[in-house]
């Protein structure tokens, strides 16, 4: 496998830089990271990325704001974070304006949800285990006491919050890092992360994700928790166009082959891609 790749910057409507890897040659794919990955320590978005960029797909992997490489100050609420989403779909179609397919990790299909909703140009999504188990009530009380944290500046334990329905052992291992408070500060990134599930659960509630029309995708592991094929499958009844697929993969991370497969199919059977 043949890594083709420019990395570069490009400036939002709101002036934040992101920062990207570009490759391939064809119709766009953007991927979407969910809470806390970024290119540097995501080896599995990257692989994918070449693997789909040698089938005639444009693929961008972008570091969310405040995040790696897309440095930003204040708030990063989710209208901010859209910003920096259609930059990277910019960057996929060349500017063209002809959009790209959105794939969203984790809290990452509810902000490409959103992106879609928000009428950004997304031809398609590929949501992979969209975490979207819980009522609007139940995920809004989550959210408002992470954010009540993280504004009184306890990223500890506004980290803590964010991560209190994930398995303990992935909190234990956080803790363990010397690193754990600098890796406990990316949770100023989150804020996105946590509106944009409180969203995408309203709409789910309230039937107004049906706006969403154009294909979505719903994907989740192999191996995984119990949550996440019911999550699909509501997303899936909830739009006009959804489709639902079992992938490769365990530890709510794809298997890259069996997704690179899944999103070289997708995109081009998408019109408008």
């Amino acid at each position: 496998m043949t890594d083709h790749v420019t990395t570069g910057h490009v400036t939002t409507s709101r002036g934040d830089t992101v920062a990207y890897d570009l490759r391939g040659e064809g119709p766009g794919l953007v991927f979407v990271a969910g809470a806390g990955p970024y290119r540097a320590i995501d080896p599995v978005t990257t692989e994918t990325a070449e693997r789909v960029s040698e089938h005639g797909v444009t693929t961008v992997v972008f570091d969310r704001l405040g995040r790696g490489d897309s440095p930003a100050d204040g708030v990063l609420d989710l209208e901010r974070e859209l910003t920096a989403v259609a930059a990277a779909i910019s960057v996929a179609d060349g500017g063209t304006g002809r959009g790209a397919v959105l794939c969203g990790h984790s809290s990452g299909c509810a902000i490409s949800l959103a992106a879609a909703h928000a009428g950004l140009p997304v031809t398609g999504l590929v949501l992979w285990e969209a975490p979207l188990g819980d009522d609007l009530a139940t995920t809004t009380e989550w959210i408002d006491e992470f954010e009540r944290r993280l504004d009184a500046g306890d990223v500890v334990g506004a980290t803590e919050q964010f991560m209190m329905d994930m398995p303990p052992e992935w909190l234990e291992d956080m803790r363990r890092s010397p690193d754990f408070e600098q890796l406990a500060r990316g949770s100023r990134s989150q804020r996105a992360d946590g509106r944009s599930l409180v969203w995408a659960t309203a709409a789910l509630e309230d039937g107004s994700l049906a706006s969403v029309d154009v294909p979505v995708l719903a994907t989740y592991g192999t191996t995984t928790f119990p949550v996440m094929p019911v999550s699909a499958k509501k997303v899936v009844a909830a739009v006009p166009h959804g489709e639902l697929r079992e992938v490769e993969g365990a530890d709510h991370s794809w298997e890259p082959a069996a997704m690179a497969d899944e999103l070289v199919r997708f995109v081009h059977a998408t019109p408008g891609t």
